[in-house]
């Protein structure tokens, strides 16, 4: 929120008339200074998949970013809900990931989209031909059933008295076999603008899991509530990230999904981030710090006009083996688990030890997104466990972890903290940051040197500052900053009010040009 207008009477006072000899001051430091984002590492990603990230990012002339995270998407898909990777312990993770892009118009995401997903559009073509049989099997044999119980008890109903009761038994019997007959649906791989509703029928439809991967991101909007008037529903996003059970049980319908598995890859504008930073739903119960981000930049104004174009043979071999991975585990009805060796565990527990501390609310790089840090771990055993399938597409889960995966897995993950950090900078995630900010409005307007904390309080917003204790973090963060100077309190020793503490002010706040 803004701070108000300065009443320029307000900071008058005598004690401030004859200032002290003016203090030497350096440069402040911004409070977000312009992040330098790290390079995707396309080196981590395996041979066949590295080649055709790169091969689309040239033809496209995207950022390789795009196509980089996109293909996990594409992995996650042909996987989740069929693989988990087992850490140790009880720990397992499954490996469905949540990946979105920002990048601006003009960017050629649909392209990039097109080429990285059409594989997966093709193996789920071929699930419907394989699977076609047994549904007419299955719509065949639930019509004859049907039509056994109703002659049953048509017979049953004209039958005499001492007959009835042995042919309504058998009508009843054929009855309840014709309801236990389950009609399989066509497979379904992926959901474009689906409501929350209908991802929870589709993950109940499809064994548990289901994709979502959109050019423009309109899964943001219906998170926020498009196609609902109360709270938007986020409940099948946040379990379907984690595995939980859901369960829905409404007048309309009753579904039960004991592992459910939910798979996002989706690009957005960059202002979308700051439109969804301000839900307080979505942020609150913590389905932000789900998404992996990725905020790569532009090249549109740097593009080649005759690029590379994509080699037969890469993108032959790219269409073989996502469909190859994706038909692969298609038929596994309890998850493949894929287990680490020991070298691995160890590299992820390394990572774990330097991850931990940054976690912390004050002084830990990562405290003021500790949602998502926290999550950071676990998402580097899903990216493991996926990279490790692409390297492996046939009996991966016959094969423990490499430590040479598990690294790739950690260079991605630090890739997706860089650009986290970012992103949650785009959404105001740090509220220390924003109040500090306030505060600055208010001391650059104010034209004195020195001001105390009881004169900021009148001037700043009772919504965003409360109490004088909540000024206490932002000023502390403008000192560190180098924008004010606590000042030692002069205590009268009598009754009363204490004193309200000062700060000398930078001159650059009140001296632009100076």
């Amino acid at each position: 929120m803004s701070a108000q207008p300065v009443d320029s009477e307000l900071w008058a006072g005598t004690d401030l008339d004859a200032p002290p000899a003016e203090p030497v001051w350096e440069e402040p430091v911004p409070l977000t200074a312009r992040r330098t984002l790290a390079e995707f590492p396309l080196a981590s990603l395996p041979g066949w998949l590295r080649e055709f990230v790169a091969a689309v990012a040239e033809e496209t002339q995207t950022p390789v970013d795009l196509a980089g995270c996109i293909a996990l998407s594409v992995l996650a898909t042909a996987a989740g809900g069929r693989t988990v990777l087992l850490v140790h312990g009880n720990w397992r993770e499954p490996t469905n990931l949540y990946v979105v892009v920002a990048l601006p118009p003009a960017n050629r995401k649909s392209a990039v989209f097109a080429l990285l997903t059409d594989p997966l559009f093709d193996a789920e073509q071929q699930l419907k031909t394989v699977r076609q049989p047994a549904i007419v099997e299955a719509q065949m044999t639930a019509r004859l059933a049907k039509e056994a119980a109703e002659h049953a008890t048509t017979k049953a109903a004209k039958a005499k008295a001492d007959e009835r009761d042995v042919l309504v038994a058998d009508a009843l019997a054929l009855a309840q076999t014709a309801e236990t007959i389950t009609i399989p649906v066509d497979p379904q791989l992926l959901a474009d603008d689906a409501t929350a509703e209908t991802v929870t029928t589709r993950l109940a439809e499809q064994g548990g899991r289901i994709s979502v991967m959109s050019a423009e991101g309109e899964i943001f909007d219906i998170m926020a509530g498009r196609y609902s008037s109360g709270s938007p529903n986020l409940g099948v996003f946040l379990k379907g990230h984690a595995g939980d059970r859901l369960r829905v049980d409404r007048q309309t319908r009753r579904e039960y999904i004991e592992r459910p598995a939910v798979s996002m890859g989706i690009c957005v504008q960059p202002q979308v981030l700051d439109a969804i930073g301000r839900n307080e739903v979505a942020r609150g119960r913590g389905l932000l710090g789900r998404f992996l981000y990725s905020i790569p930049e532009s090249l549109v104004g740097r593009r080649k006009t005759s690029p590379d174009q994509i080699g037969d043979e890469v993108k032959a071999t790219y269409r073989r083996n996502v469909i190859d991975l994706t038909m692969g585990l298609a038929d596994w009805t309890d998850p493949a688990v894929i287990q680490l060796t020991p070298e691995a565990d160890a590299a992820l527990l390394a990572f774990q030890e330097r991850v931990e501390p940054k976690l912390a609310a004050r002084g830990g790089s990562l405290g003021h997104i500790s949602d998502w840090a926290g999550k950071l771990v676990g998402a580097t055993a899903r990216i493991a466990g996926l990279l490790h399938l692409a390297q492996h597409l046939v009996g991966a889960h016959t094969k423990p972890v490499a430590e040479a995966t598990m690294r790739d897995a950690i260079r991605l993950a630090e890739y997706f903290t860089s650009h986290g950090l970012a992103a949650f900078d785009a959404m105001g995630a740090d509220p220390t940051t924003d109040r500090a900010r306030s505060v600055l409005e208010v001391l650059s307007t104010s034209g004195r040197s020195e001001v105390s904390k009881r004169d900021l309080m009148v001037k700043l917003s009772r919504a965003e500052f409360p109490t004088a204790p909540d000024l206490d973090p932002a000023l502390d963060l403008l000192e560190d900053h180098g924008y004010v100077r606590s000042q030692p309190v002069q205590r009268s020793g009598g009754r009363g009010r204490p004193p309200s503490p000062r700060y000398l002010i930078h001159p650059r706040l009140t001296t632009p040009n100076r």
